[in-house]
């Protein structure tokens, strides 16, 4: 029997950074997704706490991931075409994370969570180029290497400053007296179906007038015309240096300023980068004005999801939509005991 545990995250701040190599400050959470089952059968028979249908697949498989019904099972598709995985696994997935399109990296814990199962453990940084790789063929979305590497990295009471160029972490502690609340704006959220892919398009097309935007400056923004593609490039240099603004004021335990950092970054993606939404736009107005709330931003992809807000202890919200406090948990792991 098997059995393996990927968290989700939710990104604090550095926003559509990754995919250009820059800077993001995420945090596993102790919530995700667990498989169970045993290997053997020539089948990919799976159950799933949040789904009503069953996945039951012959392998090989026959034809693209992206064919696969039900939709969640594509990616659990693409992992056995991309290992060339034969012998069949039976087994049942179990999520702790709220469902329906809520940005906080479902799809990546299942993946990488699917990959230990049937794949073992690997090199962290192998295990979540592959797991984006492989969401990447289930989805068609271009994602960058955050959701993966926060999923695989993870570290109990700590957030996690990554590097995405270079793919190092460094675990980041939070202070005392901070609580990070995750909210759902009201409005699901389907990267596959929003303007994800355009967004990165429109920085490597910059990239190429300018070179890489981990290196570039606003300054730098002067030599381009379109007035579109500066202001996705000035979301992307002053979110880099957003995060380098965030990790400052967490260790100096300002936690006033870190909820002005959150506002400034909302702000930017949502006039500059546009991946905000008029309902997530109210509910991070409205967050913002709760008392003993420091600041609130849209987090992950965008055009729908949720909102990451810094609290001072014990706040409660009025609000229609759920919300948690969420607590920063260690990485994704592996184990096996007889049947």
């Amino acid at each position: 029997m098997i059995t393996s545990f990927a968290p989700g995250r939710v990104n604090l701040i550095g926003e559509h950074t990754d995919y250009t190599g820059g800077l993001v400050l995420p945090m596993a959470l102790t919530m995700g997704i667990t498989v169970s089952g045993s290997v053997g059968g020539g089948r990919l028979t799976l159950s799933s706490s949040q789904q009503s249908e069953v996945l039951d697949l012959v392998l090989p498989i026959d034809g693209s991931a992206s064919a696969v019904d039900p939709p969640w099972g594509r990616y659990l598709a693409a992992v056995v075409s991309s290992l060339d995985f034969t012998e069949g696994f039976d087994g049942s997935i179990d999520s702790t994370l709220p469902a329906g399109g809520t940005g906080l990296s479902s799809s990546s814990a299942l993946t990488v969570a699917v990959l230990l199962a049937l794949g073992g453990d690997r090199d962290r940084h192998e295990l979540a180029q592959l797991a984006r790789d492989i969401e990447a063929e289930a989805t068609g979305v271009r994602s960058g290497i955050m959701d993966q590497l926060s999923s695989v990295s993870g570290v109990d009471g700590h957030a996690l400053l990554i590097d995405c160029r270079t793919l190092d972490v460094t675990p980041t502690p939070l202070p005392e007296g901070l609580d990070v609340l995750v909210v759902h704006s009201g409005q699901p959220r389907i990267l596959a179906d929003s303007e994800y892919n355009e967004r990165r398009a429109s920085c490597e097309a910059l990239e190429t007038m300018i070179g890489p935007l981990r290196d570039a400056t606003l300054d730098d923004l002067g030599q381009v015309s379109d007035e579109r593609l500066r202001s996705r490039g000035r979301h992307v240099i002053s979110e880099n240096a957003r995060v380098h603004a965030m990790v400052d004021a967490l260790a100096a335990g300002d936690l006033p300023l870190a909820g002005e950092i959150l506002g400034e970054g909302h702000r930017s993606l949502a006039d500059d980068y546009e991946v905000s939404t008029p309902i997530v736009d109210a509910q991070a107005a409205k967050l913002s004005a709760t008392p003993g709330i420091y600041g609130a931003r849209l987090t992950g992809g965008g055009f729908g999801g949720s909102l990451v807000a810094f609290a001072e202890p014990g706040v409660e919200l009025d609000i229609d939509e759920w919300w948690i406090r969420a607590e920063p948990g260690p990485g994704a792991s592996v184990s096996s005991t007889p049947d």
